[in-house]
């Protein structure tokens, strides 16, 4: 079914105030906060709220938006609507925009659905292209790793992926150090544009710098982008005094549980918000810029339920410098050491 283009008008000023990072040694430059469409992109999100989400990211200068074959619920609906939202709205602004997608878990059904053969991976982006109505994304990522393909395949098939002309970059997600290193060495050999890592990494899950792979991403001229960098809330003042009737563990269970909020993990997050205002900033605000303070971290994917949250992400910018004796302490709330 056609549907006609909307007038949409972005924000004159929208490139005013964002910070734009190279990622790793590559020429492309990503947004210090990214958008991700892993929550709020699927069947439970009304379309209007979708909307306003990406007009507030886009109008405050946030030009990258993540998504991923399986993101929903159902997998593949937030590629729709993704693409829904750039046929209506974005037609015009398409080289505006860094458009990522990846495929690595399971989608569909049957022994080609899931891991990192050739067979699966392009299979996937083709229908992750037909979901979001474009030619080719900006970066295409193996979602994790699979050990029961041999790395070579899966690197063959990033590679074919930009040969092409289906994807202008590729990535890696959830990759350890050492796996990453050996990644590198193949797609450099194959000449094949990789510039980009996606991880969880946030004050209470440190496994990037545990594993190797801010080391190595620095070392080898990689960048990194985060995800989770509020723990999925709990890196926020939100449940400080309980847990309220509108927020995502009442309303969604999938990623965060109330059995999370020990005693011992509302004084951690209490003591890091006394830090936060000493600082000047939301417990929120500290923890993306703890985040963009790592001098490996290209870019923060952020998640939203509400545009202002977006707003108040980007004011994380405003502060990105630590001392030595904050570090310290954040270290010892959130670690023990």
């Amino acid at each position: 079914m056609f549907e006609p283009t909307t007038v949409y008008t972005p924000a004159p000023s929208r490139y005013d105030d964002m910070v734009y990072n190279r990622c790793g040694n590559s020429g492309l430059k990503l947004p210090a906060l990214s958008l991700g469409f892993w929550h709020n992109f699927g069947d439970l999100t009304p379309y209007e709220h979708m909307k306003q989400l990406v007009f507030t990211a886009f109008d405050h200068g946030i030009t990258h938006f993540d998504l991923a074959n399986n993101y929903g619920p159902e997998p593949g609906q937030a590629e729709k609507n993704c693409g829904r939202l750039l046929r209506q709205y974005f037609r015009g602004h398409r080289d505006e925009l860094i458009i990522s997608t990846k495929a690595g878990y399971e989608m569909w059904q049957g022994p080609y659905g899931d891991g990192g053969s050739r067979k699966y991976l392009l299979a996937s982006l083709d229908q992750s292209l037909e979901r979001l109505g474009l030619d080719y994304v900006d970066i295409f990522y193996h979602h994790r790793p699979d050990t029961e393909t041999p790395l070579e395949e899966t690197m063959s098939a990033l590679a074919q992926a930009v040969s092409s002309g289906k994807a202008l970059y590729v990535g890696l997600s959830n990759y350890d150090g050492p796996t990453m290193e050996k990644a590198t060495a193949m797609l450099q050999e194959l000449r094949v544009p990789f510039i980009i890592n996606q991880n969880k990494f946030n004050i209470f899950d440190r496994r990037p710098a545990d594993n190797g792979l801010l080391d190595a991403a620095e070392r080898l001229g990689k960048g990194v982008i985060t995800f989770s960098p509020l723990q999925q809330g709990l890196l926020t003042n939100r449940y400080l005094n309980g847990v309220p009737d509108d927020s995502r563990i009442k309303a969604d269970g999938r990623f965060l549980h109330e059995n999370a909020l020990t005693p011992e993990r509302l004084a951690q997050i209490r003591a890091l918000n006394d830090l936060a205002a000493d600082r000047g900033q939301t417990l929120a605000e500290m923890s993306v810029a703890w985040l963009l303070h790592h001098p490996a971290v290209t870019t923060v994917l952020v998640g939203a339920s509400k545009p202002q949250q977006i707003v108040d992400n980007i004011g994380a910018l405003k502060n990105l410098e630590f001392s030595d004796d904050e570090l310290r302490r954040i270290d010892e709330i959130a670690l023990g050491k």
